[in-house]
């Protein structure tokens, strides 16, 4: 067994290091990423700000703000990676666009590509778009990935005095991405809400099942607010989730959101008002409504 797991290790080893490992060395990383949303990105003790860019009209520029926030230094590389959206609302990294996606990276300038930090130490990273002739109208999206760089001298740590053993370090790697979208050109959008459903028996929590529909040109950014109308005309708001996403080339996006409930909600009377709109930072500007009647 122990063998077999040793034949594990040499693999992913010479996968990462390009040379296989011998019996001396006794560790080795597994390297994990995690991506997530936010208005001020946190992973480990990385904060990012804005949360998203995106260039359209003369906007050709913007400045993002690093902070370290551990007590260590750490350092970063700034690259570039594309995705698709699932329906699910999901990520699955590819290669190739799918049709009717246009990736965006070609067309940006990133500097520094590597960031240093000290303690409670923050840097400015410079992204400059390059609008060029050849590029059609539509929206071009590529994911700016922030990845953890691992300190090398972890290698030679905490030799294993048996030679024959093997010891495992899991020296997690963080990450994150934030979307660049780029649009050229006035493009369309239109959103519309369905398949709205309120599922009041699968959990002691309420569940608002929401179908976004998005047409057009342009992807779609927003946050949703929920609120009971009781039969009576009193309001009570039982549901809000910001960062709400539809991208291109996608159409459609299934979401489930967790409503409260409060003392004074019955959810077999009145109805259930939905609005997706701008995030609260920007100008107000509703996508789409709809309203869901009740009963039991």
């Amino acid at each position: 067994m122990q063998r077999f797991f040793f034949l594990i290790l040499n693999t992913f080893y010479k996968k990462i290091y390009m040379q296989p490992i011998t019996t001396s060395l006794k560790t080795t990383f597994i390297f994990i990423s995690f991506f997530i949303s936010s208005f001020v990105f946190a992973q480990g003790d990385l904060l990012i700000t804005p949360r998203r860019v995106v260039f359209e009209g003369n906007k050709q520029s913007q400045e993002l703000t690093l902070a370290n926030t551990g007590k260590e230094t750490a350092k970063y590389n700034v690259s570039f990676v594309q995705y698709r959206m699932t329906e699910s609302g999901s990520f699955e990294e590819i290669s190739v666009p799918d049709s009717g996606q246009y990736f965006a990276d070609q067309y940006l300038r990133v500097f520094p590509r590597s960031v240093t930090l000290a303690p409670n130490e923050s840097q400015v990273v410079r992204m400059q778009f390059r609008k060029t002739a050849e590029m059609k109208p539509g929206e071009y999206r590529s994911h700016l990935y922030f990845r953890a760089v691992p300190d090398e001298k972890a290698l030679g740590d905490d030799a294993v005095a048996d030679s024959t053993a093997i010891g495992i370090r899991l020296t997690p790697i963080f990450g994150i991405t934030i979307p660049v979208i780029a649009r050229v050109g006035e493009l369309p959008l239109s959103v519309e809400l369905s398949a709205l459903e309120l599922d009041t028996k699968s959990d002691t929590v309420p569940i608002l099942n929401i179908t976004f529909n998005r047409k057009g040109d342009k992807s779609v950014f927003g946050d949703v607010i929920v609120k009971w109308i009781s039969p009576s005309g009193e309001s009570v708001e039982v549901g809000l989730v910001r960062g709400i996403a539809v991208y291109t080339p996608n159409t459609k996006r299934n979401f489930a959101l967790k409503l409260r409930k409060p003392t004074t909600v019955d959810y077999t009377k009145g109805k259930l008002a939905i609005v997706y709109q701008t995030p609260s930072d920007l100008k107000k500007e509703v996508f789409a409504q709809k309203e869901l009647i009740l009963k039991k």
